[in-house]
């Protein structure tokens, strides 16, 4: 649309692309004065992004503001821009330009994850522990005591979806990922390292934090698990406890393109049909070997009998 001659034009400021109202402005701080926030679940790597964030900032300052908010204890706590803070201390800045804002615990929550989640290339890690967050702080927001069992969990499942929806994906999915939160931090490490797959990992997820220890030390010794192999696993552990061995054999025996150990049983009154009453297991266990060895060497197993 033409503009009239000298008509002002009406240019979007920092704090209009951020969602600051007009009454909020910018303020150097202290950056000694700001800590990250609490469990913060986002990783502030030194990477190439970094770098070339710490090369602009050295050329041409710090353009956006961060966003914190008071502590109680005359200092901040970073709400948005933990990675712009940490490239202004690698420059040797010691002033940061910040927003000052007064916020709630569970708002500070769901901002804080609201301004990381689009990032690109998040790993599992950050997504499940950020989506835990916010699904907590959104049921925190809309908690009521007066309501069943039943609807505490209808409510978590609304909560649930409409943070699947938000972000694009299922609600299901946002279920998985905050499965991760419960694995050890080793397994974690190698969910972001895409060495073991993340439907295997909800899986692991289920049982103790010893057997997940056990599970990770498997995986650096004989290579990944699949998904089918946890869920034998979890079965066997419904039936009592297990030792690290057994874990070890249940994980070869169902590992896929490995042929299944063959297993014969037979039973006390099957054999005492052949056997007089006073031979002991070994003295039974000789004999059909014996047989077993003759019948080999006649060639049984090839003559089909």
């Amino acid at each position: 649309m033409k503009t009239r001659t000298g008509q002002k034009l009406k240019l979007t400021t920092v704090e209009e692309l951020l969602g600051v109202p007009a009454t909020e402005s910018s303020t150097e701080i202290d950056v000694d004065m700001i800590h990250v926030f609490k469990n913060h679940p986002f990783k502030v790597l030194d990477d190439e992004k970094m770098s070339d964030l710490v090369e602009s900032i050295r050329v041409n300052g710090i353009l956006s503001p961060v966003l914190v908010r008071p502590d109680g204890e005359d200092s901040y706590e970073m709400i948005s821009g933990h990675r712009r803070m940490h490239a202004a201390k690698i420059v040797g800045l010691t002033m940061i330009p910040a927003i000052v804002r007064e916020m709630s615990d569970d708002e500070a929550v769901i901002y804080m994850v609201d301004s990381n989640i689009q990032r690109e290339e998040l790993l599992p890690s950050e997504k499940a522990f950020a989506f835990k967050m916010k699904l907590d702080a959104m049921k925190r927001q809309g908690k009521r005591t007066d309501l069943t069992s039943d609807q505490n969990v209808q409510k978590f499942q609304t909560s649930r979806d409409s943070l699947a929806s938000e972000f694009g994906i299922s609600g299901p999915q946002i279920s998985r990922y905050i499965r991760l939160t419960e694995l050890i931090p080793d397994l974690l490490e190698l969910v972001d390292n895409k060495r073991l797959q993340m439907t295997a990992a909800v899986e692991i997820s289920y049982v103790d934090k010893e057997i997940q220890q056990w599970i990770c030390e498997y995986i650096h010794e004989n290579g990944n698990v699949k998904q089918n192999q946890i869920v034998i696993l979890r079965q066997e552990l419904l039936n009592g406890a297990i030792t690290q061995s057994q874990l070890i054999d249940i994980l070869n025996e169902n590992a896929i393109g490995r042929i299944p150990k063959k297993k014969v049983t037979l039973s006390e009154k099957k054999l005492s049909q052949y056997f007089p009453p006073h031979y002991t297991s070994a003295e039974m266990e000789k004999v059909i070997v014996e047989l077993l060895t003759n019948w080999k060497e006649q060639g049984g197993a090839e003559n089909g009998f």
